[in-house]
C-alpha cells in the first residue's frame, strides 16, 4: 500500500498541503484529531504543482513532521477558453509530482501520503467559471500521479474514489469543483483516518472515539 520511514506509529505533527479543497477539509481533520495529533497547513492555496514544488522546503522539509499528506491538480489542469493550453502539462505535472514525493521521502522522516484530485461536473463548473476544468483532465492527471505514487512505493488517500462512490453530486458545491459542508465533512474525515489509522485502516468515528479514532 505504500511506503513510510521506520515502523508505522501514530503521528503526533501532520501536515496537510493542497489547495482549496484541502483548506476547506482541513478544519476537519483537525477537529477530528484534536488531541491527539497537531495538524497544520500552509495559509495559502498550494496551487499548481510547480507552486507546491517550489514552496516544499517551506512547507515541510523545514517542518519537523511525522506525517505529510498532500495533494495537487486541480490548478495544473485549467484551461483558458481562448486558448486550448492547459496550466500545467500532464508530463511536466508527472515529474512534479515524482520531485515532490522523491523530496519528502529524501529530506524528511515523515510518512508521505499522496491524495488524488476531487471530481469536478464540469457542466455545471463551465456554467459558473470563467475557465474550465474537464473530467478526463482529472482522469488523465490522476492517472499519471498514482503511476508515479506505485513507482515510488508512497501509500495514496484516494479521495477521488471517496467523493465518487458516495454520490460526487450530492457533495459537490453549485460550482462543480469546490464542496458543500457535507462534503468537506466527508473529505476531512476520510483524510484523518488515513493519516491515523494507516492503510486499510478503518473510518474514524469523531472525538467520541478519540483513543483509537475508529481504528
Amino acid at each position: 500500500m505504500g511506503r513510510h520511514h521506520g515502523t508505522f506509529g501514530r503521528p503526533r505533527r501532520v501536515i496537510l498541503i493542497g489547495d482549496s479543497i484541502r483548506m476547506g477539509y482541513q478544519p476537519v481533520v483537525r477537529k477530528e484529531l484534536e488531541g491527539l495529533a497537531e495538524v497544520w497547513g500552509p495559509d495559502e492555496n498550494g496551487g499548481t504543482s510547480d507552486n507546491v514544488l517550489a514552496h516544499l522546503k517551506e512547507w515541510a522539509v523545514s517542518r519537523e513532521a511525522d506525517l505529510v499528506h498532500v495533494n495537487c491538480g486541480l490548478h495544473d489542469i485549467k484551461r483558458l477558453r481562448d486558448a486550448d493550453d492547459i496550466f500545467v502539462p500532464l508530463d511536466r505535472y508527472r515529474s512534479n509530482v515524482a520531485e515532490i514525493l522523491k523530496t519528502l521521502a529524501e529530506r524528511t522522516s515523515a510518512r508521505v501520503i499522496w491524495a488524488t484530485t476531487t471530481p469536478v461536473n464540469e457542466i455545471w463548473h463551465a456554467e459558473r467559471k470563467g475557465f474550465d476544468r474537464h473530467e478526463r483532465d482529472v482522469a488523465d492527471y490522476n492517472r499519471a500521479a498514482l503511476d508515479v505514487a506505485r513507482e515510488l512505493d508512497v501509500e495514496v488517500n484516494d479521495l477521488w474514489g471517496v467523493v465518487t462512490r458516495s454520490g460526487r453530486d450530492g457533495v459537490l458545491a453549485e460550482d462543480g469543483v469546490h464542496f458543500t459542508q457535507a462534503g468537506y465533512g466527508l473529505l476531512g474525515k476520510e483524510v484523518a483516518r488515513a493519516c491515523w489509522c494507516g492503510p486499510g485502516g478503518a473510518r474514524p468515528t469523531g472525538r467520541a472515539a478519540r483513543g483509537a479514532l475508529g481504528c
